[in-house]
């Protein structure tokens, strides 16, 4: 067997050893036999109004990445939703969403082919966009929940909604102003070169990111400032990360013997309850945002008894169960194809 071909068989035993160790990883934290146990108490009809929220939320987040991608070329959306899901798979292995989509300019060009400044852009207005949007949101439930919830708690919703207004506010600023990334690499790179050893690799590598934003300028003006384009992408967004799970949690609670109301608050309460997966404190949210979640809806006056399976089964369906599927088109990706200019 030559070099190239131990190559690619180490990187393909490297990339399931990873999957299957992620996969295991998840289904350890999802619990599938007390998910199995609270789910067979929904009755029939609802179980499927469940699935039907569920692959409708599904199909909205594959139309986000779809609309910016078939703007640069014309792509199927069964490829935008492998990008997705790939992407999302990433988001459960590393700290922080924000982490996790810097991969996505690989998975962009590795399912797709464009050039990695397209991708970078598509990537770039892709988050710019999901964070600002995500960010009013949670503005709007942080109104909601002031005053009823702890300060402390409060302060980590409010740190994690300012955290997606500023990423996204920064990315889609300095993807338009290219002075602004300049500048901003340029105090990057001289903090960079202070550090012994490898610093100078590190600053070297980071002062060559304007070629590429340069190159991915025109295309990121276009995705993030055509209506054709940005109205579509808040439209997916508003069903994805809205409508889907908002319904999704209604449906839940319904289920399991309480209501809530105002019926269409609940998405704000969601977005903002669920908003400290913004923060690196565990690889996708895991743990910390059921813990949020529940805080902030027992505050509402949701019995902890309920809740708690309300969460569980939501970002078993909205978040774990699509990350378990992003696995296996992530093995399918030529590493080696990425990496080379």
């Amino acid at each position: 067997m030559n070099a190239p071909n131990r190559r690619r068989v180490a990187i393909g035993v490297v990339q399931y050893g990873v999957g299957l160790a992620a996969l295991g990883w998840l289904l350890a934290r999802v619990e599938v036999a007390r998910l199995t146990g609270l789910v067979s108490v929904v009755e029939t009809p609802v179980a499927v109004a469940l699935l039907a929220v569920t692959g409708l939320g599904l199909v909205a987040r594959f139309y986000t990445w779809h609309v910016l991608i078939d703007r640069i070329q014309r792509t199927a959306l069964a490829t935008a939703a492998g990008i997705d899901l790939v992407v999302n798979f990433v988001n459960q292995l590393l700290p922080s969403r924000l982490t996790g989509r810097a991969a996505a300019p690989l998975v962009i060009r590795g399912r797709t082919g464009m050039g990695y400044s397209e991708a970078v852009a598509v990537a770039g207005v892709h988050t710019g966009l999901y964070a600002v949007l995500y960010g009013i949101g949670a503005v709007a439930g942080l109104a909601l929940v002031a005053g009823q919830v702890s300060a402390g708690l409060l302060v980590v919703l409010a740190l994690a909604t300012g955290l997606y207004l500023a990423a996204g506010g920064f990315v889609l600023l300095a993807g338009t102003n290219m002075a602004l990334a300049d500048r901003t690499v340029g105090t990057l790179g001289g903090l960079l070169d202070r550090i012994p050893a490898v610093g100078g690799r590190l600053a070297a590598r980071v002062r060559s990111l304007p070629e590429f934003t340069t190159d991915s300028a025109g295309w990121f003006r276009t995705l993030s400032s055509e209506p054709r384009v940005v109205l579509p992408y808040a439209a997916g967004f508003v069903v994805a990360l809205v409508v889907a799970p908002g319904a999704r949690v209604w449906l839940l609670l319904d289920a399991f013997g309480a209501g809530f109301e105002p019926a269409l608050a609940l998405p704000l309460y969601l977005l903002v309850a669920y908003s400290v997966t913004l923060l690196p404190i565990t690889p996708g949210g895991i743990g910390i945002s059921e813990a949020s979640a529940t805080a902030v809806f027992v505050a509402l006056g949701v019995p902890a008894g309920v809740i708690v399976p309300v969460v569980f089964v939501d970002r078993f369906l909205g978040v774990y169960l699509p990350a378990l599927a992003g696995w296996y088109p992530s093995v399918g990706l030529d590493v080696s194809g990425l990496v080379a200019d």
